[in-house]
C-alpha cells in the first residue's frame, strides 16, 4: 500500500549505526554535502556532541572520543572529507564480523545425550569392576534418563536407557532392570501442566 506523504523505515536506506538514529544519519549526510572543509569540520563537531547524548555509555571508555569519530566516519560511508582530529584508519574494524565459533557439539553422535555422556561411555568401557564404576554407572544411567525426558518429549523408558548404555559401551555395561533403581524424573510436560492448573 502506497499512501502519499507516509515514509516507512522499510522503504528507507538501512542505518549504518542504528544506535544513533535516523536524524543523526541525515545530519551526517548533510555534512558531507557542505561546500568547504571548515564548514564540514564544524558540523562534524556538532554531530559528535549529539552522538554523545545518544550513546552516553561510551563515556565510560577511555577512548570514547576516538570511538565517536570512528562511528562518524563509518556513518558518512567514508565520504566525509575533513581534517580528522583522530586517526580513523582502524574504524573499519568496528563493522567487521568475527569468524564463526566452532561449537563444542561438532562431532557429537548422540546429541540427546551430549558430549559428556559420550565420554562417560568411553570411560565405562575401560574401567575395572569396582564400587566407583558402579556409582558412575548409576550416575550415567540417571543422567541418560533425564536427557531422554528433555529431548524425547517425555519418553523416559528404563529399557531404552539400559539398551543404549549396553549398546554404546559395546556391551561392557549391562543393567539388570529388576535390581537397578532409577531416580524419580519428571517429564517437562508434567511441570507445564501443573503451572496451568
Amino acid at each position: 500500500m502506497d499512501i502519499k506523504g507516509l515514509d516507512y523505515n522499510t522503504q528507507r536506506e538501512k542505518l549504518v549505526m542504528s544506535e544513533y538514529g535516523r536524524e543523526i544519519q541525515k545530519m551526517v549526510e548533510i555534512a558531507c554535502e557542505l561546500p568547504t572543509k571548515e564548514e564540514r569540520l564544524q558540523c562534524a563537531y556538532t554531530i559528535i556532541k549529539l552522538m554523545e547524548t545518544k550513546n552516553p555509555q561510551l563515556k565510560e571508555n577511555e577512548d570514547f572520543e576516538q570511538t565517536l569519530w570512528n562511528h562518524l566516519y563509518l556513518m558518512s560511508h567514508r565520504e566525509l572529507e575533513i581534517d580528522w582530529p583522530f586517526d580513523i584508519s582502524e574504524a573499519d574494524k568496528i563493522l567487521s564480523k568475527p569468524q564463526p565459533m566452532k561449537l563444542p557439539q561438532d562431532g557429537v553422535r548422540l546429541r540427546h545425550y551430549g558430549r559428556l555422556v559420550e565420554e562417560l561411555f568411553l570411560k565405562l568401557k575401560t574401567m575395572p569392576d569396582s564400587e566407583e564404576r558402579n556409582a558412575l554407572i548409576r550416575y550415567t544411567a540417571n543422567q541418560m534418563k533425564r536427557d531422554l525426558a528433555l529431548w524425547g518429549h517425555g519418553s523416559m523408558d528404563d529399557e531404552r536407557v539400559a539398551d543404549d548404555l549396553a549398546r554404546y559401551t559395546d556391551g561392557a555395561v549391562q543393567i539388570d532392570l529388576g535390581a537397578f533403581r532409577f531416580e524419580k524424573v519428571t517429564a517437562p510436560e508434567d511441570k507445564k501442566n501443573k503451572k496451568k492448573k
